[in-house]
């Protein structure tokens, strides 16, 4: 059984009817990482022989007759932010090497309540913030696979995972998707908690998943979303029907809005020519239109929001081991500590103004339309590239995926990222995984 090319839903199903174990799962993604991870760096802490335990018991329960869950026998992997007791959860610094959660996050729970393994950890940027992790780009070693979320994205990209978590303040889901090839989803802001997850900002940070295809993301985030007293953001969200309507055809040829901001003429000429090719082949569907005067001030607002929070949350390393972090996280707390009160809340009170502004769009239109990225992945391991193309739906709270539909130059992929009306998840993954499928056919 070729594992790598089948669903995660396909995957749980064989388990379930016993056509395949977790220990031959676990195995196979072993060999893969054997093979790769020498390379790739995607991996912050990872432990086969306790994988493999994990996979046993996992087929032990199975064979007992006991009710399973819906990803029960599948290995998961975590983003070193998230916290785990059993695990070592270092966030991408030295100032937490080898020091473990007190308890499992939220997500974690409902992870394993499914049945899902937890397979290990997967390297981020320095404090989920801009300083890269040591992990490269599969498609090219010598690339940038994006932050933070990079391991994340890396792992699922190598075959090295099925499924993966992260995490999105700026463009942490978004971009790293779109560089290394693969979906990534960031839901609606409060769907998914962050209880035991690294605070860097309580406005701004979004769990996100990564997955090799629509339907595998909104499998894992059926499970993921749910209403938790301890983070307060979180809402009542039902997503026992998320997969149903992943798979249902959309009532209306959808509409999309596509904007050809300023930041147009930063991408690429081989993938603002494919983007274009895209364009022209869903022209009955897109309408482009000038981006709204205000979408301008929300890179601004965001910057005094994200460095506040930082400030705030990271005060105590700054202090006392200034040195030991990295001159982009240490600018960013110094500039974090001298904004002012007036500074923030105006900040925190047009975050609720521009979505309000915003929200009229999709009274009309089913979605918008953007790159993911500026363009492939960048050369060298220097930098993450730049979130400019994500910041604006981190800042409004609004869904967002990236679908690996196009390539640029040396064929490396490039995402396309949709983005929908927020707490409109449900829908929001019917039009996605519409337009992957619809997408597919121009590519035959």
């Amino acid at each position: 059984m070729d594992v790598f090319n089948l669903t995660v839903k396909q995957l749980a199903t064989n388990i379930k009817d016993a056509q395949l174990t977790s220990v031959d799962l676990c195995k196979a993604y072993i060999e893969r990482i054997n093979e790769f991870e020498k390379d790739i760096h995607a991996w912050a802490h990872f432990d086969k022989k306790v994988l493999l335990e994990k996979a046993e018991e996992s087929d032990n329960h199975r064979r007992s007759g006991k009710p399973l869950g819906l990803l029960h026998g599948i290995p998961v992997a975590l983003k070193d932010i998230i916290g785990t007791f059993d695990m070592p959860t270092e966030c991408g610094t030295i100032l937490r090497k080898g020091m473990s959660a007190s308890q499992d996050a939220e997500i974690v729970d409902l992870l394993k309540s499914e049945g899902a393994i937890v397979m290990g950890k997967t390297a981020t940027s320095e404090l989920a913030y801009y300083s890269p992790s040591k992990t490269k780009n599969p498609h090219d070693y010598t690339r940038t696979p994006g932050g933070s979320s990079s391991g994340s994205a890396a792992v699922v990209a190598a075959h090295m995972a099925p499924l993966s978590i992260g995490s999105q303040t700026g463009g942490s889901v978004i971009r790293p998707a779109s560089y290394c090839g693969v979906v990534g989803y960031k839901p609606s802001f409060g769907l998914i908690s962050r209880n035991g997850v690294l605070k860097t900002s309580e406005n701004l940070d979004h769990v996100g998943i990564f997955g090799k295809s629509v339907e595998d993301v909104a499998l894992l985030a059926k499970v993921l979303i749910k209403k938790d007293s301890y983070d307060k953001s979180t809402i009542h969200f039902s997503a026992s029907t998320m997969l149903d309507e992943t798979n249902k055809t959309p009532t209306f040829e959808p509409k999309f809005i596509f904007y050809k901001t300023e930041s147009w003429k930063k991408i690429d000429k081989k993938s603002r020519e494919a983007f274009e090719y895209f364009i022209k082949s869903f022209k009955k569907n897109i309408e482009i239109f000038d981006t709204p005067s205000y979408f301008k001030d929300i890179k601004k607002y965001h910057q005094i929001i994200h460095e506040t929070d930082m400030a705030n949350n990271f005060y105590n390393y700054f202090k006392k081991s200034k040195k030991k972090l990295s001159k982009q996280m240490q600018d960013a707390i110094s500039r974090g500590i001298k904004y002012s009160a007036k500074d923030y809340a105006e900040a925190r009170d047009f975050m609720t103004r521009s979505y309000d502004s915003y929200k009229e769009v999709f009274e009309d239109y089913h979605g918008v339309i953007s790159p993911s990225s500026t363009g492939v992945a960048d050369k060298g391991l220097s930098s993450t590239g730049s979130p400019e193309f994500c910041t604006v739906w981190s800042f409004m709270g609004t869904p967002s995926i990236s679908l690996p539909l196009l390539q640029g130059e040396n064929n490396l992929p490039l995402g396309v990222q949709l983005i929908g009306n927020k707490y409109d998840d449900l829908r929001f993954m019917g039009i996605a995984n519409w337009l992957e499928k619809e997408s597919s056919k121009f590519n035959e």
